[in-house]
């Protein structure tokens, strides 16, 4: 089967206080990607369509299942590892207002006291079931980029969880074979957002 795995698209900034779950809707910028998303997947035979219950993962799979007249179908295990934090600023913005948080966020602070080895199985589990519903066919999974990078580790066997920063409302593809092998056919697609001018 294919498996494609979506990172959803570019939500709004959200800092909320402390102990309130930071749970962003998607930017203006971010429903245009879940847009382009939708019409370029839409030409694609996508049996089911899956996505994380954060709001902004919702709302990404939601245009997409629109576009396939699919229902989507919520997995509470695809959140993302830091869930339940109360701020929510995209990585760009903190790479372009100070570079030095960024590469101190990036090389471990980001997910200081997390148990990546159980979010990493609880997310391979999640979508170990999903390909497991769904033999010989494609599904789309729009959900996040721990969760992304946690199933491409794990298929590509590497020890690090954490080891690439997929695009906001790019896709990630693997094939998924009925004795249980799985492989990359891709990762972190975004050119379909950036269409060559004629």
């Amino acid at each position: 089967m294919d498996l494609l795995l979506i990172r959803h698209a570019l939500p709004l900034r959200l800092e909320q206080p402390e102990g309130t779950l930071a749970d962003p809707s998607l930017s203006e910028e971010g429903r245009r990607q879940a847009q382009q998303l939708a019409a370029w997947l839409a030409r694609e035979p996508i049996e089911a369509v899956y996505a994380s219950p954060l709001r902004r993962a919702r709302e990404t799979a939601e245009r997409l299942a629109g576009a396939l007249a699919l229902e989507v179908r919520l997995e509470p295990a695809l959140v993302e590892f830091n869930r339940q934090s109360s701020r929510y600023v995209p990585l760009e913005e903190i790479q372009a207002e100070d570079p030095e948080r960024y590469r101190v966020l990036v090389r471990g602070a980001l997910y200081a006291g997390v148990d990546l080895a159980a979010f990493r199985r609880r997310v391979c589990d999640a979508l170990g079931r999903i390909a497991c519903a769904h033999p010989g066919s494609r599904v789309a999974v729009v959900c996040h980029g721990g969760v992304v990078n946690a199933w491409a580790a794990d298929v590509l066997g590497l020890e690090a969880t954490l080891f690439f920063q997929p695009g906001y409302a790019s896709i990630s593809r693997f094939r998924i074979a009925r004795s249980g092998e799985r492989g990359v056919s891709s990762l972190g697609e975004t050119a379909y957002l950036h269409p060559i001018p004629a």
